[in-house]
């Protein structure tokens, strides 16, 4: 019962149905829901802990604005990714996506281990094989592995810790059918060479084929929108050098 409640006032809140700055009463709650007045708290608090609802006493729960969640908890992803507002979460999660696993490529690239290394090679070589069949399922374990892979070769444990978010923005596309049903050639090979440039020691490699594989994701979920997008990453630019006297 705390579930339903919990995923039902958190779809509503994400889909905008609960509307930023409404307000709501615990005793309505138990009647829409049809649970205890603890179950209602008890889902209430959650909510408050991913900074999306707040009590107010004398006032009731209050549903906060978007700028106030915790947008990279897994729970308020899953919500966003069923929502109506599924493209815009998806752009978002692929554009920070660009900004961290290249650099995490390009870190692995450099401090992997060649047994770590061998491991993403192989595990690029059967995320290929996948490609070729029809098991979308099975594409999606060894992708979800892949990713977190190469986060964890990066030595950094921050970008580590973001593989619950990749987890998330794979799965989520996979379930509500947003992935060609096999996945494009293209996209296989972008895999192959990051963990290929990573076996090599080359990080600028690795980072390159990354940076390109998310180019060629945000292109894919744009056109299953109907928004053609591309994905703009402007690389910094060298400082020039000063003119000797």
């Amino acid at each position: 019962m705390h579930g339903k409640v919990l995923d039902g006032m958190g779809s509503a809140i994400a889909d905008g149905t609960l509307a930023e700055g409404s307000v709501l009463q615990i005793e309505e709650l138990e009647e829409r829901y049809a649970v205890s007045r603890s179950v209602v708290r008890e889902a209430v608090r959650v909510l408050a802990s991913m900074g999306l609802v707040a009590m107010r006493r004398r006032i009731g729960v209050q549903i906060l604005p978007k700028s106030d969640w915790n947008v990279f908890d897994p729970q308020v992803i899953r919500w966003r990714l069923d929502s109506s507002n599924r493209f815009a979460q998806l752009r978002s999660l692929i554009e920070l996506r660009s900004a961290v696993e290249p650099a995490a490529a390009r870190l692995a690239a450099l401090r992997a281990p060649q047994e770590r290394a061998a491991e993403i090679v192989a595990l690029a070589g059967e995320l290929w094989a996948a490609g070729q069949d029809t098991d979308s399922e099975r594409f999606l374990r060894l992708d979800i592995e892949f990713h977190r892979r190469v986060l964890a070769a990066s030595g950094n444990e921050m970008f580590a810790a973001l593989y619950p978010l990749v987890e998330e923005v794979l799965a989520g596309r996979t379930h509500h059918g947003l992935m060609p049903e096999r996945p494009h050639e293209e996209a296989l090979e972008h895999h192959m060479n990051v963990a290929v440039a990573i076996q090599r020691s080359d990080p600028d490699g690795a980072h390159e084929a990354m940076l390109a594989l998310m180019s060629r994701t945000m292109t894919e979920v744009s056109e299953r929108f109907g928004a053609p997008e591309s994905l703009q990453v402007d690389e910094p630019q060298q400082p020039e050098q000063a003119a000797q006297p």
